[in-house]
């Protein structure tokens, strides 16, 4: 991808093109993206759409078949390092080594203060976004509801999933975290082998290759990193927590090394640096994701109906309006089309509530804003008390010994 996030280089796409599998039949026409995107980047998704992650799926393949010592060497190398692991079973090595083997881009700054943006907003504005944002349109994915129709606990584990999603991103964005060992390195790797288990588990109950591509493709990927990043930027921009371009640009870059450790293909989003370079983007991946199912209007409603509180918390939306707000908020991150093809609700009552706490949300943003002390000073304490949820997560027993969610686990 070149720097401005917008087009495919020749070679990289060439490179993608090689031995192409059957495009899925179910993801659009090649022919319709050829037309509409150009022959490089229709072979490009087409690759994308029918590759996963050769370096997890192997790791997790080792784990099925060896079971507890090459989980075992896997977790020790994910918290202490490639080197702290003796005689390491070779996938695990190779996951390993290409984690800790940074791009150029990495440095001390970006793993330090890279996430800062981040921290602009407190965490019940970003649940939301991840909710009512992120994860419907992760859900609007046909492929990714057929994972977890497949999988199991398709509705039943909806609200857990947004908790641990949100617990998995704000992991990620602490300060320092990335750096190998650190928390939200380990947590990103645990969550990428997490996919791969579920690609495992997936093709073993019959997920639809043929029609859908691979599980959990590189295309399913670098679309829900489009929604923490894009959908999540522009849902927390709507309703008054808007960040400027350079806040925009910082954050982006430290989500290609989120997207480096997940195992997203750099060519799908380096280079990305405002929403606009993005959409242009995400237009390619939403052309060959297909039209929602059934199953992704009950994931819709199942975590629109999960989180009430934390929009009280974000908007001090009266906590009686709770659904109908958040329905309400969903419509206008996604647009009427979608909306009413998931079944969301419109409510006029709480339309005019979201109005009211969006203008004075900006308002005081916008003043907090000229006071660069008290801008830092909000940010700190925002940091503060997204590290004491943490700590209170992992402290809760039906926490305990989980693993972080990306918004696929079952």
């Amino acid at each position: 991808m070149t720097g401005t996030g917008t087009s495919i280089e020749p070679a990289a796409a060439h490179e993608a093109a090689r031995e192409l599998a059957p495009w899925p039949s179910a993801r659009s026409r090649r022919t319709a993206i050829v037309a509409q995107f150009g022959g490089d980047r229709a072979d490009l998704a087409q690759w994308a759409l029918t590759t996963a992650d050769p370096l997890a799926d192997a790791v997790a393949a080792a784990i099925h078949a060896d079971g507890a010592t090459v989980r075992a060497a896997f977790n020790k190398g994910v918290a202490n390092g490639l080197a702290s692991v003796p005689d390491p079973h070779p996938a695990v090595a190779a996951l390993l080594a290409g984690a800790e083997s940074l791009p150029d881009y990495a440095d001390d700054d970006l793993f330090d203060h890279g996430s800062a943006p981040f921290y602009t907003s407190p965490m019940p504005v970003h649940l939301v976004s991840l909710s009512a944002g992120a994860l419907i349109r992760v859900y609007d994915s046909p492929s990714i509801a057929n994972v977890l129709t497949t999988t199991g606990r398709l509705i039943d584990g909806a609200e857990r999933r947004i908790r641990e999603t949100g617990q998995w991103v704000a992991t990620a964005m602490l300060p320092g975290a990335l750096r190998a060992g650190e928390a939200g390195y380990v947590a990103t790797l645990q969550v990428r082998l997490l996919h791969a288990q579920k690609r495992e588990v997936a093709r073993r109950r019959g997920y639809d290759e043929a029609a859908f591509g691979a599980p959990i493709n590189q295309v399913d990927l670098a679309r829900t990193w489009m929604d923490f990043t894009l959908t999540s930027l522009r849902a927390e921009a709507q309703m008054g927590f808007g960040l400027t371009t350079n806040e925009s640009a910082t954050l982006y870059k430290y989500w290609w090394l989120v997207a480096h450790l997940l195992g997203i293909d750099a060519r799908l989003v380096e280079g990305i640096a405002s929403n606009d370079q993005a959409a242009r983007v995400d237009e390619l991946l939403q052309a060959v994701t297909g039209p929602p199912i059934p199953e992704s209007a009950q994931l819709a409603a199942a975590t629109v109906a999960s989180i009430s509180t934390d929009l009280h918390e974000a908007l001090s939306i009266p906590t009686g309006l709770g659904a109908k707000a958040l329905s309400t908020l969903a419509r206008r991150f996604h647009g009427e089309t979608l909306s009413d093809d998931l079944g969301l609700p419109h409510s006029a009552t709480a339309a005019a509530a979201l109005n009211k706490a969006i203008q004075a949300t900006r308002a005081r943003r916008s003043k907090l804003r000229r006071n660069p002390t008290k801008w830092e000073a909000a940010r700190e304490h925002h940091l503060a008390e997204a590290r004491k949820r943490l700590a209170a997560i992992a402290d809760a027993p039906e926490y305990a010994g989980r693993e972080p969610s990306a918004g696929t686990r079952h």
